[in-house]
């Protein structure tokens, strides 16, 4: 176990009105530089779905700036920002429950010049983790809500992509 510190940055602008938070980035996507790259992970095929959309699933090392700039497109053209709830903590690999030593992201900035009224956390740890450690400073102060949807990771295997995008349809409806 060793410290990792978040070294990805948000996507959002002035017009994002949603902010989905995992906790930590994987090893994979701290590598790949950018949110849920491991290719098991099936965030990528669930958000574009809730959309009527779909993305590029190239994730090789040759197409990985290409893969980014698409994702990155597709959030802001859909008022989708993303970050993760934690700028540093103690963790084995990817396991969310080996976290210690959380130190929460500061949101001031993106909930003070963004349209965000709704947060959407990936899995029980990064909802666990956002009410324990940002909601006191920030819930009430910018008037959001939080809803906490289902890991979409590989290790949840009990939820298939259709009953995440079903799920995650929520983020739509803002």
């Amino acid at each position: 176990m060793g410290e990792v510190v978040h070294e990805i940055a948000p996507v959002w602008n002035s017009e994002s009105r949603v902010l989905i938070l995992g906790t930590m980035p994987s090893p994979k996507s701290r590598e790949r530089g950018f949110f849920y790259m491991h290719p098991q992970n099936r965030f990528w095929k669930v958000l574009p779905a809730v959309f009527g959309e779909e993305l590029s699933m190239k994730n090789s090392d040759s197409e990985v700036e290409k893969a980014i700039q698409e994702r990155k497109n597709f959030l802001l053209s859909n008022n989708i920002a993303l970050w993760d709830v934690l700028s540093s903590c103690d963790i084995e690999g990817a396991a969310d429950a080996s976290i210690k030593n959380a130190v929460p992201n500061d949101f001031t900035e993106i909930f003070s010049k963004s349209k965000i009224r709704r947060v959407f956390c990936t899995g029980k740890t990064a909802f666990s983790l956002w009410k324990k450690l940002c909601a006191p400073l920030y819930e009430k102060r910018f008037s959001l809500t939080s809803v906490c949807l289902p890991s979409t990771s590989p290790a949840n295997a009990a939820w298939s992509v259709d009953r995440l995008v079903a799920e995650y349809r929520a983020i739509r409806a803002m």
